[in-house]
């Protein structure tokens, strides 16, 4: 019996009509997608494949494996790939030599894209800002899997103050919630298309652990519990009186909410206190300024006029040299989509892009405050998807 959720067929071809239409617009005559997550996008499918998407006639999935799975779970046409060197004239003999294709270029490596031109001997076009701008604008079964997500986050909110304790390490608080969230259908991936980029749950990290810098792009590092892999949770023990950081998503569904909240057994020194106030009065502003039209840069920008009136600018989203230079992302099936709340992203916001918003500010040795909330932008301005009370959990010492 399969007991797995299939995207409904609707939601799927009109992701692929809008996807011909902007082809169209661009005078590409068609695309190859071959990135696992746009795949699934396009078809309802993540078996491993191609699939090509022609302006004129209908989509085909080539399925390496497994065909059997594809056939069962995709709303395309599937077909098995075959042998590698005959797939270009299949294509050609099917729809015809394109003009130009569509690459997702951004993701795709140097010697696969040479050898999908040879294969099909065409000129190639880089299709990834019309993929990723496409896929920033949520429809309502998306929204749908990310508020369900958020019902998930909340849960773990509510109980963290049963499962914090004095001594208990990061990464048992970490392996908590994962094993909470797992078991509720969280895919424990936190998928990015960003090079070199690696995330598991998210930052779960207290006091200076918190702080420490690292080569992931964001504002918290945390030390992580090897070189190999030096973010997150580390075996630091949670102490009083220092800010513990719960920054994590779920998945569901393919679909991930992306939240924090700060916890802390005793209290927190004053200047934290107030830093923390000021990352949930940027978030109050952009609320009612991200409207459909305002640029993604302009939030960025207002969020460091904040800052900087309340005298926090050499903490705010890191410190020193590895500040982090964006206030929010956008979230969906990865972690780092579309839009980008940041300087030099003049393009406007439109209705229906999901963006996880975190203003934090980072104090060396001592910790990490702030909050993230996951918004929907609606037409009077930003709509969260994120429920958890903003309130610092105290637990007893």
């Amino acid at each position: 019996m399969n007991f797995l959720t299939k995207i409904s067929k609707t939601e799927i071809m009109a992701r692929i009509e809008t996807l011909k239409n902007e082809l169209k617009n661009q005078a590409i005559s068609a695309a190859l997608i071959t990135q696992n997550v746009d795949i699934f996008y396009f078809t309802g499918s993540m078996q491993n494949g191609l699939l090509y998407v022609p302006v004129a006639g209908d989509p085909i999935f080539y399925v390496k494996k497994s065909v059997v799975r594809a056939s069962e779970e995709s709303s395309i046409e599937v077909e098995p790939l075959g042998r590698m060197r005959t797939l270009g004239d299949r294509i050609k003999a099917h729809f015809g030599k394109p003009s130009i294709l569509g690459l997702e270029l951004d993701v795709l490596p140097y010697q696969l894209g040479v050898r999908y031109q040879q294969m099909l001997n065409t000129e190639i076009k880089d299709i990834s800002s019309l993929i990723r701008l496409q896929r920033s604008v949520k429809s309502e079964y998306e929204q749908t899997q990310i508020r369900k997500a958020a019902h998930l986050v909340d849960e773990v909110i509510q109980l963290l103050p049963s499962w914090i304790s004095i001594d208990m390490t990061e990464v048992e608080l970490a392996a908590k919630i994962e094993q909470y969230l797992r078991v509720r259908g969280n895919i424990n991936l936190n998928r990015m298309r960003g090079y070199n980029q690696e995330l598991a749950l998210g930052m779960i990290a207290s006091g200076s652990a918190a702080a420490t810098p690292t080569y992931f792009d964001g504002p918290a590092g945390g030390l992580g519990l090897t070189v190999a892999s030096p973010q997150g949770a580390s075996y630091k023990k949670l102490a009083k009186n220092e800010p513990i950081l719960l920054d994590f998503s779920t998945v569901v569904e393919g679909y991930m909410v992306d939240q924090t909240r700060i916890a802390v057994i005793g209290s927190l020194q004053d200047d934290l206190l107030q830093a923390y106030e000021v990352s949930r009065n940027i978030l109050r502003e952009v609320e009612k300024l991200g409207k459909p039209g305002v640029s993604w840069e302009s939030l960025y920008q207002h969020a460091l006029q904040m800052v900087e009136q309340a005298g926090l600018q050499a903490h705010f989203m890191g410190f020193g040299d590895d500040q982090a230079k964006f206030l929010g992302h956008g979230v969906g099936m990865e972690i780092d989509e579309l839009p980008i709340l940041a300087n030099g992203f003049k393009q406007s916001l439109q209705e229906n892009m999901v963006i996880a918003i975190e203003p934090k500010f980072t104090f060396p040795g001592r910790g990490v405050v702030g909050i993230e909330n996951t918004y929907v932008v609606k037409s009077d301005g930003l709509e969260s998807l994120s429920i958890s009370s903003e309130a610092i959990i105290v637990v007893e010492g």
